[in-house]
This record gives C-alpha cells, structure tokens and sequence, in this order.
C-alpha cells in the first residue's frame, strides 16, 4: 500500500513570521501588544509570530479553544 502524503500545517511563509519573532526575543526587541513589554517568554515568541502570519492570511490552525 502506498502512504498517504503529508500536508503541511503551517506554511512556509508561517514558518517565516515565527523566525523572526525569534529573532527579535533574541535581539530584544520584541514587544508584547498592548503593555508594549519586552517579550522573554519563547512560547510567547512564537504565539506572536503566529498571529502575525493569521493577520497576514497565511495557513496556520485555528486557535485552540482555552479552558476554563
């Protein structure tokens, strides 16, 4: 049998937004939205890099619905 192929979650251009948020927690520079505080958190990096690439109409899953 021959395997199915794998699509890709997230495209590259996704992949891209990401890096350079990275980029930026590295350098220092990146902001949090409202507050405007220095990001340190690498999950938050990329949440934001995630957002970016939502904004930009890039594929990327929807959020996960949070628990209460």
């Amino acid at each position: 049998m021959a395997k199915k192929a794998k699509k890709r979650k997230y495209s590259k251009g996704a992949a891209k937004k990401v890096g350079r948020a990275m980029k930026k927690r590295k350098a220092g520079t990146l902001k949090s939205g409202r507050s405007g505080k220095k990001v340190k958190s690498r999950k938050q990096a990329i949440a934001i890099g995630l957002s970016e690439a939502r904004k930009k109409g890039a594929k990327v899953p929807k959020k996960r619905a949070r628990k209460s």
